[in-house]
């Protein structure tokens, strides 16, 4: 297989896996609207609906959004993207302002529900090339050369995405299950990811403005590349398969309970640092408006009620 080969090949297998996760936790989460039988239960069970965009600069996605009687509002969002980098995000990516040629897919998840006693969860993975058409990989041998010929150097390929727990009334239980989950996909695969991933979780998704933490962390990468592409396209696929595991069980573990108007209050100004979070200083947010993707697919984040007291 030649190198050019090698890349095609890597960009199909995560496009494809960001998919079949999609239909995967597509099909969970419908399953457990069926579920019901705490408040609204006398509501129908709602199902995802599909909306497919296309990019301007090149490549498109499909929005997965449902609206239900234990989900809010949820969606599971993928894309494959490509083209070149504005001038304004050349800045923010390294290596961007001497090549700004980029291939991006994904998937992105965020999940705001009905009782305040289920936490919110937001998850996103995804996989970036950066570099012009003639993408390659190269050889230890062919690097040499590069460095003594000026040759162009080697497109940058790499993984990078996260998942974190947002819970409106704390409970240690949930916040334990949801870390030992993450630390045991993690350990498969490092000794140092978990510890590594989950103080950059904390210290990414943080209100600085605020001086306190979105929610209680989980994990956060980026950068990925061991020179190993099934190995981190392992682990991606790992982080997804912990999601799709971990969280429907505290879903199924708080859905059909009771709860108050003053909690569910509580919820609404909890969800307001969720906003301002999403908006201040989301990289995915960023990344999504400053390539030009699809407003309505970036914006899914936001909960469709909120307070600011």
């Amino acid at each position: 297989m030649s190198a050019i080969s090698d890349i095609n090949s890597y960009k199909e297998q995560a496009s494809a896996w960001f998919r079949t996760l999609r239909d995967q936790i597509c099909a969970t989460f419908e399953k457990i609207e069926t579920e019901l039988t705490g408040t609204y239960r006398d509501c129908p069970p709602a199902t995802f609906e599909r909306k497919v965009w296309q990019r301007e600069g090149g490549g498109g996605g499909e929005m997965s959004l449902m609206r239900g009687r234990v989900f809010e509002k949820v969606g599971v969002n993928i894309s494959v993207v490509h083209g070149e980098f504005s001038e304004a995000m050349r800045k923010e990516v390294p290596g961007a302002d001497k090549d700004p040629q980029f291939w991006a897919s994904g998937i992105s998840l965020v999940a705001h529900m009905q009782s305040p006693l289920v936490p919110a969860v937001h998850m996103n993975t995804r996989m970036i090339v950066l570099g012009s058409d003639q993408w390659s990989v190269v050889s230890d041998q062919e690097k040499k050369l590069q460095a003594t010929d000026h040759r162009p150097q080697t497109t940058k390929f790499w993984f990078g995405g996260g998942v974190d727990l947002t819970p409106m009334v704390p409970d240690a239980t949930d916040t334990a299950d949801f870390h030992n989950a993450f630390k045991t996909c993690c350990d498969a695969f490092s000794a140092d990811y978990y510890p590594k991933y989950k103080k950059w979780c904390d210290e990414y998704f943080f209100l600085k403005h605020r001086d306190e933490p979105r929610g209680v962390g989980g994990i956060f990468y980026d950068y990925l590349n061991t020179e190993n592409f099934e190995k981190d396209l392992q682990f991606t696929q790992a982080v997804g398969n912990t999601l799709h595991t971990i969280y429907p069980t505290l879903v199924r573990r708080h859905m059909n309970k009771s709860w108050t108007r003053e909690q569910r209050e509580h919820q609404l100004v909890r969800r307001g640092r969720y906003v301002e979070f999403n908006l201040l200083h989301d990289r995915g947010t960023r990344f999504g408006l400053m390539t030009g993707g699809n407003t309505e697919a970036i914006l899914m984040s936001l909960p469709p009620e909120v307070k600011w007291p």
